[in-house]
C-alpha cells in the first residue's frame, strides 16, 4: 500500500483537460484517463501501478515539489 506516496492536485483551467496515468515497468502504458472541465479538481496519487501522470490542456498543477501551470492548446 502506498499511503505515504506523493499526491498531485490538478485543477482544470479550461474545458477538456486530460489527465492520464502511466504504468510502471519495462513498457510504459496508459492505464487510466480522466477528462476535467474548467474548475474541476482531481487529486491523484502515485502508486505501485502509476509511475507518471500526463496532463494535456491548460491546468494548474500542485505537488510537494512546487506548482506549475500547463499550457492549453494553441
Amino acid at each position: 500500500m502506498y499511503v505515504n506516496s506523493d499526491y498531485v492536485v490538478i485543477k482544470a483551467l479550461e474545458d477538456g483537460v486530460n489527465v492520464i496515468g502511466l504504468t510502471r515497468g519495462a513498457d510504459t502504458r496508459f492505464h487510466h484517463s480522466e477528462k476535467l472541465d474548467k474548475g474541476e479538481v482531481l487529486i491523484a496519487q502515485f502508486t505501485e501501478h502509476t509511475s507518471a501522470i500526463k496532463v494535456r490542456g491548460k491546468a494548474y498543477i500542485q505537488t510537494r515539489h512546487g506548482e506549475i501551470e500547463s499550457e492549453g492548446k494553441k
